[in-house]
């Protein structure tokens, strides 16, 4: 009775998005953190070096970066209400499930093969609402910019083939003196024979 309860209490506190995290995969985790009445997003990115208990209540991974020449390890709760967005950035190739050798290691020597993925998981329903927003936005504004291009494209064919009817134009008009000068000669020429 008592395991069931636990379950029980433990599966309300689950996300339900979750990314599968292994060692040896870059990750950018955005915390949020409350300072008195003010709430902001903290990002840190690093290298997984450990994922312990599993993917249930108890779940952790531990991510490690070096900031100012200091390696920095942060354990963050995998289901913990504070995570607003996972990102996986790259992906190494590992064979070890923890990788603790990687605080020994400096430079060159700490570089590992790896592969990008870009992949992001947003669990809390206010940021996916705004993840829409903000593709949706993205999609509006490259619809306006093509339609911008199509319309100057058209206005930029009308102008050629305005242009070129005020060219026509232009060209009868000074046609037009060149055909009177002709015809007042051949006139002249006639009025001069019939005298």
């Amino acid at each position: 009775m008592n395991q069931a309860l636990l379950q029980h209490v433990a599966s309300q506190s689950l996300r339900k998005k979750i990314p599968t995290i292994e060692a040896g995969m870059s990750v950018k985790v955005s915390q949020k953190i409350k300072e008195g009445d003010k709430e902001r997003v903290q990002n840190f990115e690093g290298l997984v070096i450990a994922v312990n208990g599993g993917k249930g209540a108890g779940g952790t991974f531990t991510v490690r970066k070096i900031t100012g020449g200091i390696g920095v390890e942060k354990v963050f709760p995998l289901h913990g209400s504070t995570i607003s967005k996972i990102e996986i950035i790259k992906k190494a190739n590992v064979r070890r499930s923890k990788l603790y050798y990687m605080r020994e290691l400096r430079g060159k020597a700490a570089r590992m093969s790896e592969t990008h993925v870009r992949k992001v998981v947003v669990d809390d329903e206010a940021d996916a609402k705004e993840a829409k927003k903000l593709a949706l936005k993205e999609k509006e504004v490259s619809a306006e910019k093509n339609d911008k291009e199509i319309n100057k494209d058209d206005k930029d064919d009308k102008e050629k083939v305005e242009v070129s009817k005020e060219s026509r134009e232009v060209i009868q008009e000074e046609a037009k003196p060149a055909e009177k000068a002709e015809d007042s000669k051949e006139e002249k020429a006639e009025a001069g024979k019939t005298e």
